[in-house]
């Protein structure tokens, strides 16, 4: 095997913030895929208004993230001279992606890595196995095995960045030409109701029309207690 390939690599973690990983190393996997799938979806409601044929999309969510590939064990001995046990690459690869973790009570999370480029942190969404060589005894020799992973931001993590986008935060604008208050109030917080607030704090007299250009300050917000 060329020493300079760099192959993909399997991690579990028994953390959803993906500090504690596994004992042992991680699955490297004997081929490297052919292609990988990265699935990035946006979801709308359509609504449409009276008085028209049309649909608008209304934004709903942004679900997470979904890597997909598949990878090939040969236990021929053609690719890797020590790895010909296929019952035992099947387990090694079930033990970090798929086995329930009693620990933890759930299957690991996961971390796909390859090169520079390819990190994703997930939990296995499938897990399908196709058998394509076998010994003469019906032994399998060769396996094609095809996942599926969900990308997982940890509830702590997931609050951390949403936070970035909160009224509590400051944040600097520019103006562009159509832009009006209430919009840019709504495109910042994803609340429009705050733009008599963001006038004032820039000595505004108007806030309908802006100037192109022109830069604001969205000030922390602070909002009455529930």
């Amino acid at each position: 095997m060329d020493a300079s390939l760099e192959l993909m690599k399997i991690t579990g973690y028994t953390d959803e913030e993906f500090q504690s990983a596994l004992p042992g190393k991680p699955y490297t996997v004997m081929i490297n895929p052919e292609s990988i799938k990265w699935q990035r979806n946006i979801e709308y409601n359509e609504q449409q208004a009276l008085d028209t044929c049309s649909t608008s999309q209304k934004y709903k969510s942004t679900p997470s993230d979904k890597l997909s590939f598949d990878i090939v064990i040969d236990c021929t001995g053609i690719v890797d001279s020590k790895r010909t046990n296929m019952a035992k690459e099947i387990a090694a690869l079930e033990k970090i992606i798929f086995t329930y973790n009693g620990k933890i009570h759930r299957p690991n999370y996961v971390k796909i890595q390859w090169g520079k480029n390819i990190t994703f942190k997930s939990v296995l969404k499938s897990f399908d196995t196709s058998y394509t060589l076998f010994k003469p005894d019906g032994s399998p020799l060769r396996a094609k095995i095809s996942l599926s992973f969900g990308q997982y931001i940890s509830p702590k993590s997931a609050k951390k960045k949403a936070k970035q986008q909160s009224p509590d935060l400051s944040h600097i604008v520019t103006v562009i030409e159509g832009d009006n208050l209430p919009q840019l109030c709504r495109k910042v917080w994803g609340n429009e109701s705050f733009y008599v607030q963001v006038a004032k704090f820039n000595n505004l007299n108007k806030f309908r029309h802006l100037s192109s250009g022109e830069k604001l300050i969205f000030p922390p917000i602070i909002q009455p207690a529930s």
